[in-house]
């Protein structure tokens, strides 16, 4: 899952930036709003974390333009204006929940799962597919109902395969989501993290395919009787 966290203290952007990175998110950051809305129009987020109180152009005014711009991605307001006609207004042009500061860190955390589960899952808190099951609030995968220890990078390539199973995922995507703008992750990786994730999920009964100069698709259990792709040509 990739963020961008819009904040210009730089002491509260560090804090969060880390722990939502070791809660195994991708995040780049920037410190204006002008930043803002250039990141916004060239990148796809999962999720725009939002301050208001911006140099050079003011939130809502990010907010405005990116909803103007037909964009659907979930947006929190992490903001010190916390009276009601500015919550009202936030809402109302289009941000999908309002947070002041001060704040808890572990109450940021919940609510960034909540729209990301509410975007992604559909507010599915297990997603079932064979004898695998994934957890969206806690991001933990079983197989046969034993748990399987998956490092960062593994668990966001699954959820982008679960988010699209049956359908071909591109290298392409899988990098977008994975990489940020300090570290961008290659194909080589890409394609060493796909590998141990499929010995990791062995026994499960699902298949990520690797298809030929096009990416990775992840199959159900085949039912005896039915024909693979390749037995089908």
């Amino acid at each position: 899952m990739r963020i961008l966290l819009v904040e210009d203290d730089q002491m509260l952007s560090n804090g969060v930036s880390l722990a939502l990175t070791q809660n195994g998110y991708v995040v780049d950051h920037v410190r204006t709003g002008a930043d803002a809305d250039t990141a916004l129009s060239k990148t796809e987020y999962d999720l725009l974390v939002l301050d208001l109180g911006l140099p050079e152009m003011d939130g809502l005014e990010v907010l405005t333009r990116l909803r103007q711009r037909g964009s659907s991605t979930p947006v929190l307001i992490l903001t010190a204006r916390d009276s009601l006609e500015d919550r009202i207004t936030g809402l109302d042009l289009g941000a999908n929940d309002y947070m002041t500061k001060p704040f808890h860190l572990e109450e940021l955390e919940a609510r960034i799962r909540a729209l990301l589960r509410k975007e992604t899952w559909g507010n599915l808190t297990e997603i079932k597919y064979g004898d695998v099951c994934f957890d969206t609030v806690g991001r933990r995968l079983s197989v046969k109902a034993v748990p399987v220890e998956l490092s960062a990078r593994e668990i966001a390539v699954l959820e982008v395969l679960l988010q699209r199973a049956g359908k071909v995922v591109n290298k392409n995507q899988l990098r977008e989501h994975l990489s940020s703008w300090e570290a961008e992750i290659s194909f080589n990786a890409i394609e060493i993290i796909v590998h141990r994730l499929r010995k990791k999920m062995e026994g499960s009964g699902c298949t990520i395919r690797t298809i030929r100069g096009l990416g990775y698709i992840l199959e159900p259990p085949k039912v005896p009787g039915d024909l693979s792709p390749d037995e089908l040509q």
